[in-house]
């Protein structure tokens, strides 16, 4: 959440940055009861100057102190009326930020939607192909390694069984992204994935995006008990990895690299229609998460890093993509600044999302009350975080099988996957020699 002495001190640039959102954002409410606040601790700070005034006359001068004893006592009244009031004003400001967006970086273009971002730089070239290439989704139930039908007599739409050679492929994608970001000092965590009330509350995706998560009915006999033990499951690692250090002073070095493999649930409440066959949108799917924690002054440097090694795995798959920096309308609520990594799929014709990698700045961690100090003995302040998919291991499989696919069907493994599929070069027709 946003820091309300920060909001207080820049409040016209911080409403105009916000307006740059645009949606529905309603910034009027959040105008009157900044306005309110100013007024009251305006007052408050008046008579409390006067109470101390009275006080030190009545310490130096004993005969005051019948004159001014009802002057601080009607004083004293105003003060606890005041402070009162200003409570109510606090209550609902805490409460209205918890639904208030973070605010773009300066660096973040203006825009309304997705057709205002910026392709900041682009790697490799489209592939060539002698046919026209399928849809993975085409490929996957052709070879037999990928079922929809069952899956949907399982659990539903937006589920699938992956089999064979591509169950295998996801898992050695995995371990691909672990070991390869391990050599760039993140460190492999493996998260629960289910997490309480507080930690969602702490990443930013309750109390606005509840409806958009998966979670267990909680139990005991009243709605307070029942709250307090439901868990939810989780919709990215960046949710338990962020929250390791809830409620912590960091005292090491910075930054702290962590890279997480964990599956992700999410209902897709919002995109009703949208890419309703194939892997690209489902309930469940397996990702790589890179989390960071960074010094304030250091952490836009760090995001171009992030970045960096998010699009590392893609080159090394050698998979054609670009990074595209997000205009302020089509933002995370979190974020401060986003780059997307879109990857190109031959089969769509099309880029699509294969990471987001996103500086939160201190919105997070004030939220999470995670602090660090920035050298011994001083003061702690609200660390930076940051995260990004290293990458979205479903998607990659999509990428792999589109860009790879042969005319007769069969999908070539990249060159840096063979050891992981214990030297299989191919994925060719389930039950084929």
């Amino acid at each position: 959440m946003l820091d309300l002495n920060f909001v207080a001190k820049n409040f016209d640039s911080v409403v105009a940055r916000l307006s740059a959102r645009g949606g529905t954002l309603d910034l009027s409410r959040f105008k009157e009861l900044f306005a309110e606040r100013k007024k009251l601790n305006v007052e408050l700070e008046s008579n409390q100057a006067k109470k101390n005034k009275a006080q030190e006359l009545m310490k130096t001068d004993a005969s005051k102190r019948a004159e001014l004893g009802p002057e601080m006592k009607a004083l004293g009244v105003v003060i606890k009326d005041t402070e009162a009031k200003l409570k109510v004003i606090e209550d609902e400001l805490g409460e209205l930020m918890m639904n208030t967006p973070n605010v773009p970086h300066e660096t973040v273009p203006p825009g309304a939607s997705e057709h205002d971002n910026q392709v900041v730089r682009t790697w490799g070239d489209k592939p060539t192909f002698t046919f026209q290439p399928k849809q993975h989704f085409e490929l996957g139930e052709k070879l037999g390694l990928l079922d929809f039908e069952r899956a949907a007599k399982v659990s539903g739409s937006r589920f699938a069984f992956s089999k064979g050679a591509l169950a295998r492929l996801e898992r050695a994608l995995t371990a691909f992204m672990i070991d390869e970001h391990s050599k760039k000092g993140y460190l492999e965590i493996l998260p629960p994935y289910l997490v309480n009330r507080q930690s969602m509350t702490g990443t930013g995706q309750l109390p606005k995006f509840e409806a958009d998560a998966f979670k267990t009915v909680g139990w005991g006999d009243t709605d307070e008990e029942r709250r307090r033990s439901e868990y939810f499951l989780i919709p990215t690692a960046e949710v338990p990895v962020t929250n390791y250090h809830a409620d912590e002073i960091l005292e090491g070095p910075l930054p702290l690299k962590y890279c997480a493999f964990s599956p992700c649930f999410r209902a897709e409440a919002g995109s009703a229609g949208k890419d309703t066959r194939g892997l690209i949108r489902m309930h469940q799917f397996h990702k790589v998460e890179l989390v960071m924690f960074e010094k304030p002054d250091r952490s836009m440097d760090a995001l171009e890093q992030l970045t960096k090694d998010a699009a590392s795995i893609l080159e090394k798959l050698g998979l054609h993509h670009r990074v595209v920096l997000l205009c302020t309308g089509d933002m995370g609520f979190a974020s401060t600044k986003t780059y997307d990594l879109e990857v190109w799929l031959p089969g769509q014709g099309a880029f699509r999302e294969i990471s987001s990698c996103s500086c939160f700045s201190d919105f997070q961690a004030r939220r999470a009350k995670i602090r660090f100090r920035p050298a011994p003995g001083e003061k702690p302040q609200v660390v930076h975080t940051l995260n990004g998919s290293g990458l979205a291991v479903g998607r990659t499989v999509v990428a792999l099988l589109e860009n790879y696919q042969r005319e007769d069907g069969t999908v070539k493994v990249p060159d840096v996957l063979v050891p992981y599929m214990g030297g299989l070069t191919e994925l060719k027709p389930l039950g084929s020699a």
